[in-house]
């Protein structure tokens, strides 16, 4: 059975000013995949997000769910179901918990839909609900990266874009977060494309993997592939 492509990079380049991050990537998730994205800083990783999710200029070819979204606004990327987490968790910190959450759907419509969905975002995030009326920025940096991602689902996304989620936090936080998202994509096929340094961390979380070098796909194949790739070992898991 063929596989069912949900995006697919064709081509994409990105600038900022007149600065060029991106030189032609092409990539491609399927439907229920966990991707990855490898590369050193600098490599180009947050701006293949930034291109799909339209926050910073793009040319080439995206597509998503079988439309081209190349030209769209970021807020009609999201209509779609792109859910993007954002490099730094991005949580407003003066609001609390459950405005943070009710703003993940904001492009949403369906009253009692969002309330379900409350709900069923908590099953993931129990504590979340103690938390409820606390400020999102009193919480410690890896609840905030919880919430961000909480947020995001609040979307009821085809297609979270997560963005170094063990950025600056401890093992244990990271390990729960990699651990709902498999548990996401298991029980609820959710599709993820992930950006992250740690490669072996990605490599485990993830079914195929892209190895970017300054703005260009270096590297492409199954994860198993590449952790058995010399290049790979050698550069990204030290061994």
């Amino acid at each position: 059975m063929a596989e069912v492509r949900l995006l697919e990079l064709d081509g994409v380049e990105a600038r900022y000013g007149p600065v060029k991050a991106l030189h032609g990537v092409s990539l491609s998730v399927g439907e229920g995949e966990v991707a990855a994205v490898l590369g050193a800083n600098g490599a180009g990783k947050t701006t293949t997000l930034r291109a799909i999710s339209g926050t910073v200029r793009r040319g080439g070819r995206i597509v998503f769910a079988g439309k081209s979204i190349s030209r769209r606004s970021p807020e009609a990327i999201a209509r779609l179901g792109i859910a993007h987490v954002p490099e730094g968790r991005g949580t407003l910190s003066e609001l609390s918990v459950r405005e943070n959450l009710r703003l993940g759907a904001y492009v949403r419509r369906d009253r009692k839909g969002i309330r379900d969905d409350e709900r069923r975002v908590l099953v993931h995030f129990p504590w979340l609900e103690a938390r409820r009326d606390q400020r999102a920025g009193t919480l410690s940096g890896g609840e905030q990266q919880m919430l961000a991602l909480a947020r995001a689902l609040m979307l009821r996304p085809r297609l979270v874009l997560l963005d170094e989620p063990s950025l600056g936090l401890a093992p244990i936080v990271v390990a729960e977060i990699f651990r709902i998202v498999s548990e996401l994509n298991e029980r609820e096929g959710l599709t993820v494309l992930v950006v992250e340094q740690n490669a072996n961390l990605a490599l485990e979380a993830s079914s195929r993997a892209y190895v970017l070098e300054a703005g260009r796909v270096a590297l492409e194949g199954t994860s198993a592939e590449l952790r058995r790739n010399e290049s790979v070992r050698r550069t990204y898991l030290g061994y």
